[in-house]
């Protein structure tokens, strides 16, 4: 049970995530408001097939009926946004990190919007990702490196690797999936979960038929010379660079060619089956994100492990996702085009075993160093932390694929 103190604390995590706490978890709920004002559009995360992710859901137990919704950010998108803005800040965090590091020679021709080094905080499977399966650490296969093979190996139960070098994968889970079938399958549920819903969409009707549909972003791309985009061109469709030949007119024979436009000149209408989903305005937008005490007591650091040094661990884990969420959420942010939100009003509940109380999350960022430095006085293993980056390279086989990937076209012979 949380102290009479009104700000969360270490001890109180700590007595929460011991390994006899009662104590559920904690709910942080915000409303936000798109910045162009409440009712203003905002675009919802879109999905194979130009969809969004609609859901009915219970605003109130006192509801006749479930209220439509879209997911505006679901759950994996949220876990990515709050790990992305712990890496922004993991210098000064001193968080564990492995880098991928596509700095040498051989790489100096990548296009400039992909990453010369690669965070293991932006790895889309965590320790379980592919780009550490197939690195080099320190001049040996990381399957073979004494850190990456115990990493590769780690499970929730014997989870001192992770707390030292990937404690994202504690907190927000993951599936050991590309080992082979044959090797590891391990798999740990995310223990904290956040999206953000809008409520009531307006619907949109088609114009012709009045039936309830998705509303389309039409227009026209303009062209202040208004080039005839009838013309076929010549190119190479992966260098604009080598240089492309207009062919006046239309033909048959010229009808595997592209036409003007696909260079970008010439004005060319949004054609309604191509358009994207427009911007979709909501009565109002909430964002709940939850951690689960119960999860992460399934979180140990091996068989000699301490219910003290458990105990800290899963309290360094709780203060860091608290960080990250403040990070990533705790003033105005932008999701992608079309939705930028800001918090209006927001609480925070601690969810005891017997009765929720209101908290306050206080200075997140000092909530983090405390339980650093409670957890080192209890023994947890925090090797990578407070230290620079572990470095790794791609081995030969994901080296030839990036490099087949993206070639040196101004290289010699282009």
């Amino acid at each position: 049970m949380i102290s009479d103190q009104s700000v969360i604390t270490v001890d109180d995590l700590k007595v929460a995530l011991a390994d006899t706490g009662m104590d559920a978890g904690l709910r942080i709920e915000t409303e936000l408001a798109p910045i162009g004002g409440v009712g203003s559009p905002v675009k919802p995360a879109i999905y194979e097939g130009g969809r969004y992710q609609h859901d009915r859901r219970w605003a109130s137990p006192e509801d006749d009926n479930p209220t439509d919704v879209i997911v505006i950010d679901n759950i994996p998108s949220q876990a990515n946004r709050i790990e992305a803005s712990i890496a922004d800040q993991a210098r000064h965090l001193g968080v564990p990190e492995f880098v991928l590091d596509l700095k040498g020679k051989e790489y100096a021709h990548l296009p400039s919007h992909l990453p010369r080094s690669l965070s293991s905080w932006r790895w889309p499977h965590r320790h379980a990702d592919a780009y550490l399966i197939d690195s080099i650490i320190e001049g040996e296969y990381a399957h073979k490196h004494d850190l990456g093979r115990e990493i590769l190996a780690a499970t929730p139960d014997a989870a001192d690797v992770l707390m030292s070098w990937f404690p994202q994968s504690l907190l927000l889970g993951f599936w050991q999936s590309h080992q082979g079938k044959k090797r590891a399958q391990t798999k740990h549920a995310r223990s904290w979960m956040s999206e953000i819903i809008g409520w009531n969409p307006a619907p949109a009707r088609n114009g012709e038929t009045g039936v309830p549909d998705v509303q389309k972003t039409l227009g026209t791309k303009g062209d202040p010379y208004n080039l005839n985009i009838d013309n076929r061109i010549d190119q190479d469709e992966n260098d604009r660079f080598r240089g492309w030949r207009s062919e006046e007119g239309k033909s048959p024979g010229r009808a595997n060619k592209e036409k003007l436009s696909s260079l970008g000149h010439g004005q060319v209408p949004f054609r309604p089956s191509e358009a994207a989903p427009a911007g979709v305005s909501f009565r109002r937008i909430s964002q709940v994100a939850i951690v689960s005490f119960a999860q992460l007591r399934r979180v140990r650091l091996g068989r000699n492990s301490s219910s003290e040094s458990n105990a800290a661990a899963r309290a360094l884990l709780v203060a860091l996702g608290i960080h990250g969420h403040r990070l990533a959420f705790g003033s105005s942010f932008h999701l992608r085009s079309g939705a930028d939100l800001r918090p209006a009003r927001c609480s925070v509940t601690w969810l005891a075993a017997n009765s929720d109380r209101e908290v306050g999350l206080g200075d997140t960022a000092g909530l983090l160093a405390e339980a650093k430095v409670e957890a080192q006085e209890c023994g947890v293993p925090l090797d990578g932390w407070d230290r620079d980056p572990k470095m790794m390279t791609p081995n030969n086989a994901l080296r030839a694929v990036i490099l087949s990937t993206w070639p040196d076209l101004d290289g010699e012979g282009a």
